[in-house]
């Protein structure tokens, strides 16, 4: 197997914390979150990483580099965006016939049993239920849980099991076809060659697709949901940081980095503080807090704390 991940997107939305960094490379708690991402596919033991870059590349090549735990690794540069499913293209030449791939949007944090893919027959995309499907794209299965097809932010109800950018394909010489007929006959959506598009191909030649639920789906794309996920990884899945500072109250959960300087100070719950920091009689609560930043006198809540 090998696991595809695009990164290439501006981050726009997270303005101004890309205006230096990929999204993929913001800090959440405790960790990047690309960290977040391949350590959950670590136990799958694949034989290689495809990383889809485009904007602030050199910062993931350089970051990659100081990750040898990750084995083996690669990057591939999409100079002109074209849509998700031109960002996958550009990874299939590394891919052959035979060798199922697992494609991981670099924002998406979730909960899910991906290891259960070491033993998949089919093809799998994974979803979640959702109260509002007109903002997703869903899939529509049938009574034996098989997708019949896939569906764009539907505005009548057909399904509430939305997307959520896990994709598990054993056809991939299938997938290579079906995105090659896209863009040589030029069929874009939105003005973009999809992935879904290919997909939704795919299952109209008979390609078996079924679908697997994450438990949780995790939203990285603004500020204050980064923050929201930021709470939910403290929660529950960051162990807790001691800290023996006098005259400093810590409220769990919160996460402190190395050398971190804390005097005078209460902080959490809910808080991620990076390397090197140092925080001088302040209240820190539900906050993200960068490497190598000062804080001094200020009560700060729902805030990402960076000079960016």
């Amino acid at each position: 197997m090998k696991i595809i991940l695009p990164v290439a997107g501006k981050g726009e939305r997270m303005r101004p914390y890309t205006n230096n960094l990929p999204k993929c490379l913001l800090p959440v708690g405790g960790r990047t979150i690309i960290d977040w991402i391949v350590a959950d596919t670590l136990p799958l033991k694949a034989t290689e990483s495809i990383f889809i870059t485009g904007y602030k590349a050199e910062a993931i090549d350089d970051y990659l580099k100081g990750k040898p735990e990750w084995g083996r690794t690669r990057t591939v540069l999409q100079n002109d965006p074209q849509g998700l499913g031109h960002a996958i293209s550009l990874a299939l030449p590394y891919v052959e016939d035979d060798e199922p791939i697992l494609i991981i949007l670099g924002d998406t944090l979730f909960k899910a049993d991906i290891q259960a893919l070491a033993n998949a027959t089919e093809n799998i995309l994974y979803t979640y239920k959702v109260k509002d499907p007109r903002r997703f794209g869903v899939a529509v299965t049938d009574n034996d849980g098989r997708i019949e097809r896939l569906v764009e932010k539907p505005q009548k109800f057909v399904s509430d099991e939305a997307l959520v950018g896990i994709y598990y394909i054993k056809d991939v010489k299938e997938l290579k076809k079906s995105l090659q007929y896209l863009m040589d006959n030029g069929i874009r959506t939105r003005g973009e060659f999809q992935l879904t598009d290919a997909l939704q191909m795919m299952i109209e030649q008979s390609c078996k697709f079924s679908t697997a639920p994450v438990q949780e789906w995790l939203d990285c794309g603004l500020p204050e949901t980064l923050i929201q996920t930021n709470t939910w990884l403290l929660q529950n899945r960051v162990k807790q940081s001691p800290h023996n500072n006098q005259n400093v109250t810590i409220i769990q959960p919160c996460f402190i980095g190395d050398n971190v300087i804390i005097e005078n100070s209460t902080i959490g719950p809910n808080v991620t503080i990076g390397n090197n920091c140092t925080i001088m009689d302040a209240t820190l609560k539900d906050c993200i807090m960068w490497d190598n930043e000062s804080i001094t006198s200020s009560h700060v809540e729902r805030q990402i704390i960076a000079n960016c």
